[in-house]
């Protein structure tokens, strides 16, 4: 199963991410960054299982929250960013 990682600046903006996926009916988790992606200064993610990554990325960007980066771990573990 595919996981997404969306990366935030700040742990207000994680939090305003969560409540806005939630309420768009889509579950994630709120969490702190893995340790090798903090070196790249984001904090805070959201980890979402096999999401329509797209129109999740959609419905932030139309409620003005800021994400970082979005990364995709497959099933073999294997992460990587996407292209946004």
């Amino acid at each position: 199963m595919k996981a997404y990682f969306i990366t935030f600046r700040s742990i207000t903006l994680a939090q305003r991410g969560e409540r806005v996926l939630r309420s768009g009916g889509h579950e994630c988790l709120l969490q702190r960054t893995p340790r090798w992606m903090e070196a790249r200064g984001c904090g805070y993610c959201l980890r979402l299982k096999s999401a329509d990554v797209r129109r999740v990325l959609q419905l932030l960007q139309q409620e003005k929250v800021a994400y970082s980066k979005v990364y995709a771990r497959n099933d073999a573990g294997d992460v990587e960013e996407v292209e946004q």
